[in-house]
Formats: structure tokens, sequence, C-alpha cells
């Protein structure tokens, strides 16, 4: 190769436009730019600007947001890792790691990590080191005798949002059934309390039968003798005819 044979790869440069070069050029007069008014002149952009009225991207309705957290997982089925397993391309006796992963052409870049799905089988034991799991995968995997590392793209071990979840709510139903629990001793203590308060009201009835009345002695049978022999009041014939009352007289007379 000579110095006068060395050249740039082809479109890495470009000829210089040359304007008001005649009609012919097709850049002459106005270069371009139009005939008179504001998009004529160098610096202005108008950007969605329809002339005073609402413009469309603000006559539009919205929805929802953009989530600026959201982060970007490499998403791999079970069944294409078994693929992979089977042709050679990743080792299914070492642990499989998102370096294995990219290692083995499953995926290109790391991102925000991998996270595992439950489509397709797998059929030997396998012990995965991933940012993410579905709850079938992990299922599928513990299945098999493999075990769910959950890691993040750092290394650090990260627990999942759904475990986390879960042990919430269980602590939960635990807080409530001892709660329940507790209620339903209290009930079990009155509802045996108010048994025995009813078992001793009628012992107590039954003794307050056998003991004589206080200040009143019993009656003696002479007494009783004396009390028959006493005289009856003769009861008014019907005949009779009763006694008018006397009519009330008006005192304003």
């Amino acid at each position: 190769m000579r110095l006068n044979e060395i050249r740039d790869r082809p479109g890495a440069t470009s000829a210089k436009k040359r304007l008001g070069r005649g009609i012919g050029s097709g850049l002459g007069k106005t270069a371009g730019k139009g005939t008179k008014g504001q998009k004529a002149r160098a610096g202005v952009a108008i950007k969605g600007f329809e002339g005073g009225q609402m413009p469309l991207h603000r006559r539009l309705p919205k929805r929802g947001f953009k989530n600026i957290f959201a982060k970007k997982y490499n998403e791999l089925n079970l069944g294409k890792i078994q693929g992979a397993i089977d042709a050679g391309a990743l080792d299914g006796k070492k642990p499989i790691t998102v370096e294995a992963l990219r290692e083995a052409g499953l995926i290109r870049r790391a991102k925000d990590g991998v996270r595992l799905l439950g489509q397709g089988e797998i059929t030997g034991k396998l012990a995965f080191e991933v940012t993410g799991a579905s709850q079938s995968a992990v299922k599928a995997v513990e299945a098999k005798g493999g075990t769910v590392t959950l890691k993040s793209i750092t290394g650090r071990e990260h627990p999942p949002g759904d475990a986390i979840k879960a042990g919430r709510r269980a602590a939960k139903r635990e807080a409530l059934a001892a709660k329940t629990a507790a209620k339903g001793s209290k009930k079990k203590a009155k509802g045996e309390q108010a048994e025995d308060t009813e078992a001793e009201k009628p012992a107590e009835a039954k003794a307050d039968a056998q003991k004589p009345a206080k200040g009143k002695p019993e009656p003696s049978g002479e007494t009783q003798k004396a009390e028959g022999a006493a005289p009856k009041k003769p009861k008014a014939d019907e005949g009779e005819a009763k006694k008018p009352k006397p009519a009330k007289t008006d005192k304003s007379e």
C-alpha cells in the first residue's frame, strides 16, 4: 500500500454542500430555505407550534406515566436454558450465573440482571444465581432438586418482593389468629362463670326455702283456734239497695 492509495472507509466523509450556485444546482438564490418568513431565518425551531392554537400534543388525552425507576431485565425461560445445556454451550454442573449466560450467548448484555421464567422444562438438577425468578420457575427448579438464589447485579443477595409480601401476610394472619383465640378464651371463661352462678342459684333458693322466715314466729294450735273463732262480718244482701252517695254541691252557687 502506498501513501497516495490510503483512503477512508466509504461514507466516512461527504462533499460540502455548495449553496447559492445557480438555479441548476437546486440550492441557488434562497439556498433551499424558501422565500421570506419565520422559517426562512436562521436559528428558528418551531417544535409543535401551530400558530397559537392548542397544539396536537396538548389536545390529545394522556394516560399513565413512565416509571423512571423501572428495571430492564433479560427474561429467560427454563426451556431455552435447557436447550443451551443440551447443545453444550452451558455447563449445568456449575452455578448458572448472569456472566455464564452471557458467555453462552443466551443474553447480549447484563442490563439490570436476568429474570427466570417457568416456560419449558428442565431435565436435571440446576443451581441458578439470577436477579429474579417467577413462582412457577422456582417450583419447577426445586421439583428437580435444584436451587434458585436471587442476587442483585452487584452480587449482593437480594430477597424477592414476593417473599417479603408473603412474610408480611403470614405475620398478619398469625396476629389475627392469636387475637381471635384470645377473644374465644375470654368468651369461654365468661360462659363457665355464668354456668357456675346459675348452678349456685338453685342451691341458694333451696337453702332459703328450708330456713324459717325471720321476725314471724310459726303460729301454734291455740292461736289458730282463736283466729277461727273470731266473728266474721256479715255480707250485705244482694237484694238490698246500695245507699246513694250524696250529690256534690257547686260552691259557686
